[in-house]
């Protein structure tokens, strides 16, 4: 549909990291009044953007207008506190405590407003209406990933501001918290901003915005929409540069044929000279006349031929090429059929593929720790991938945090391998903590994976929440080929069923603790 007003619009916004690595240059676009989509490969800028947005980072140069006050909720949020904390009414909540029980300090009564008064009474129904624990006293650091994640996004919409902005908000959330979080979505009241990798949610867009290559371009509709119209033009794009290169083919030829003629006109005229078939003054006009008509010729085809040869950059820059990770995983040596976990009861074997599924809060995340551990390993080359991709300092440099895991790997190999998760010249230099979230991603699954000697168990916790769509792809195929055990925990179906997995196990609360149940596919 198309965008009648605007709720941000950007000019010419550029940013950099103080090392001087750019993010975003000259990005000018705007976001409409409803529900937008923002999608690009990892690395392009999206929560750069949205943290410029919300006014955490400021531009190095350019304008950012917003109609009204901007809410965001990033990928990592701070788990520490409480509900009231994460909901981002702890203040109020107890200022009207503290009045009720008798304090009539003129602070109170200014910290509640004319509208704060039923803050709590609206935080627990907001919490009871999404399936959530409704006492704003419990720690945060209780609940599941997930609970967390619908708690803060149920914080931001109780904060009601004129434009909120998510970003993966459906990370770490199971089948029936997907389900809570896109009935939020769809119900949403005023403009909204989503950063997402999940397909189902970003067919309840009004519109999607592509971040690619320093530019912001919005495509009217849903994620399904958006793709018809990229892969019309894609089509397009390489059609026009098929129709360019034989244009440049023709014209290279024509050129040569041209100088072949100006050649055999030269060797002709010095073959009349040598013979002397004309007098002087003659053999010099001709030989003018011939040296201007030549240069003409010269020049008429060489200007075709670099107009053609501009065309043919022209078609190849519309042509979309981006880059993917390429990873290739070692072998690690591990015997068909020999035994090398213990999950529920299911003795895992390699190269065996098994899947950890259950409802958030079963404890999934605690059972992977434990098996990380060591707790019901038979080996001790294992990799584990965590959720929250904290296997990584955040002061470290991403050369020192790889070279950790493969101290023995020269630095110049490292960096060769590095490149191939997309992280190449003074990028190896930079603090983890600067990083977006898929390129976190990216350094952690790299420091796993170039692991030496290599992990013969692959434990992945949610290993696609910080994924590009082709990126997907591309872990797909890796871990398709890996000779070694995987056991993922995953609510993305559509991964799993890629991934061939060979087993389920579905973890369920039980009375006495949790209960497994395992099935062979």
């Amino acid at each position: 549909m198309p965008v009648i007003s605007s709720s941000v619009v950007l000019t010419d916004v550029s940013f950099a990291w103080p090392d001087g690595q750019p993010v975003l240059t000259g990005v000018s676009g705007a976001f409409g009044v409803g529900r937008t989509g923002l999608v690009g490969a990892n690395g392009a800028g999206k929560s750069t953007l949205l943290r410029l947005i919300a006014g955490h980072l400021a531009p190095s140069s350019g304008s950012i207008s917003i109609a009204g006050i901007a809410d965001y909720l990033p990928q990592r949020f701070d788990s520490a506190g409480t509900l009231a904390d994460l909901l981002g009414v702890r203040d109020v909540v107890d200022a009207v405590r503290a009045i009720t029980s008798g304090d009539a300090s003129p602070d109170l009564f200014e910290r509640v407003g004319d509208d704060g008064w039923d803050v709590e009474e609206r935080a627990v129904a907001a919490l009871a209406a999404i399936g959530l624990p409704t006492d704003l006293d419990r720690r945060t650091a209780t609940l599941s990933g997930g609970e967390g994640m619908l708690a803060a996004v149920t914080g931001i919409r109780l904060r009601a501001a004129d434009v909120a902005l998510l970003d993966e908000p459906t990370n770490n959330l199971d089948g029936a918290g997907r389900e809570r979080l896109y009935d939020l979505i769809r119900s949403w009241r005023g403009a909204l901003v989503v950063v997402s990798h999940d397909r189902a949610l970003l067919e309840l867009v009004d519109e999607t915005a592509e971040l690619r290559t320093g530019a912001l371009t919005t495509f009217g509709g849903t994620y399904t929409a958006y793709e018809a119209v990229v892969d019309t033009q894609q089509q397009a794009a390489l059609r026009s540069l098929r129709d360019a290169e034989a244009t440049l083919r023709k014209e290279k030829r024509q050129r040569i044929e041209a100088e072949e003629k100006i050649a055999h006109s030269q060797r002709q005229g010095r073959k009349d000279t040598a013979n002397r078939k004309y007098i002087g003054a003659v053999v010099d006009m001709r030989r003018n006349a011939a040296e201007k008509a030549q240069g003409a010729r010269r020049g008429l085809a060489i200007g075709k031929e670099e107009d053609a040869r501009a065309a043919v950059a022209a078609a190849e820059r519309a042509v979309r090429s981006d880059d993917r990770i390429v990873i290739d995983l070692p072998d690690p040596d591990l015997p068909s059929g020999r035994r090398i976990a213990e999950v529920g009861g299911h003795v895992v074997v390699g190269p065996e593929r098994v899947a950890l599924t259950g409802p958030n809060g079963v404890g999934k995340t605690t059972l992977l720790r434990e098996l990380a551990a060591g707790r019901g390993l038979f080996t001790d080359r294992v990799a584990y991938l965590p959720q929250g991709l904290d296997l990584i300092e955040d002061d470290a440099t991403v050369l020192a945090a790889v070279s950790a895991g493969a101290p023995t790997t020269p630095v110049p190999e490292l960096r060769n391998r590095l490149a191939r998760f997309l992280v190449r010249g003074d990028q190896v230099h930079r603090p983890v903590a600067s990083l977006s979230g898929g390129e976190r991603f990216r350094v952690t699954l790299a420091r796993l994976l170039l692991a030496d000697p290599p992990a013969q168990l692959l434990i992945l916790d949610e290993p696609t929440n910080n994924l590009d769509i082709a990126s997907v792809d591309r872990l797909v195929e890796a871990l398709s080929a890996y000779r070694g055990a995987v056991l993922v925990v995953s609510h993305d179906r559509s991964f799993l069923d890629r991934l061939g997995i060979e087993v389920d196990i579905v973890m369920a609360p039980g009375p006495h603790g949790p209960t497994f149940t395992s099935t062979r596919r």
